[in-house]
């Protein structure tokens, strides 16, 4: 990817109301326009030898963006690197995280009239988006005992008319779809798909929904649109994304969904465009 011409691109890119353009840039990294407003969320994008995919836009080239978000801080969600790069280039922007993580973002020398910092059932408007947290459980909910804070979010992004839920990374838990339910339907969703197990359990790699679970949760939710995600980065925690888009269509015909590339302009509407993105991967 040419990161000049990605940049250009979003900067570009015109959002009607009713309209979104979202870009995924792998594992859970994606970015969203509605209206004016730019978010980066999940965003990995440092250098790392065990990477099977490159950062597909350096984190020092980055402009342009209103506020980034990060789910959990595990270095492939708050990229602490590379936060620590915005901040500088990107000095009007906001940094959305689960508050218990408070400390260690302004220890990234980011100012608290900078931070925004969330739990389960918070909100914070950027611009014109409404970002609204709900509790995440990687791989268990694990509440803070102290300040009873959720150390993993996933975040109900609204603005410019239209909805959408990020995931980050969590299994589904008891209590999660009502929760989801009441923020109203939804445009679009990004899941991870990359499920868990003991293998990885032993050596502290905690896990996500399988691709069954993340198709069934989808199927109950009914997005506009169900994009996969976490399941390209790393050797050893990596998933086939057709598996979930076979499981979809076979068991919830209706359900559209796309499997982007990185980078690749995708485009939400509300109510979803019954003609949009359903392929086969």
């Amino acid at each position: 990817m040419d990161s000049t011409a990605f940049l250009h691109l979003v900067r570009a890119t015109e959002t009607p109301r009713g309209t979104a353009a979202l870009w995924w840039l792998g594992q859970m990294g994606l970015w969203v326009k509605l209206g004016g407003t730019v978010l980066s969320i999940d965003y990995y994008a440092s250098r790392d030898a065990e990477r099977l995919v490159p950062p597909p836009v350096p984190a020092e080239e980055v402009r342009g963006v209103d506020a980034f978000l990060g789910t959990h801080d595990h270095l492939d969600h708050i990229d602490h690197e590379s936060w620590r790069i915005w901040a500088h280039n990107c000095p009007e922007a906001v940094f959305v995280f689960p508050r218990l993580h408070a400390a260690a973002i302004t220890a990234d020398g980011i100012a608290p009239e900078r931070q925004r910092g969330l739990w389960d059932g918070g909100a914070c408007r950027v611009g014109e988006v409404t970002i609204r947290a709900v509790a995440a459980a990687h791989e268990f909910l694990a509440p803070d005992p102290a300040t009873g804070l959720h150390p993993a979010l996933q975040y109900v992004i609204e603005g410019n008319g239209v909805r959408m839920w990020h995931a980050g990374d969590t299994v589904r838990y008891e209590g999660m779809l009502p929760k989801l339910q009441a923020l109203g339907p939804l445009d679009a969703a990004l899941v991870p798909i990359n499920g868990r197990d003991a293998v990885r359990y032993r050596r502290n790699c905690i896990g996500n929904m399988t691709f069954q679970e993340a198709a069934d949760l989808v199927g109950e939710l009914r997005p506009g649109l169900a994009i996969p995600g976490h399941w390209d980065l790393f050797p050893g925690n990596t998933a086939n994304p057709a598996d979930f888009t076979a499981y979809l269509s076979a068991k919830y015909p209706q359900q559209r969904w796309k499997v982007p590339g990185y980078g690749e302009t995708v485009w939400v509407e509300t109510p979803a465009n019954p003609d949009g993105a359903k392929d086969a991967g």
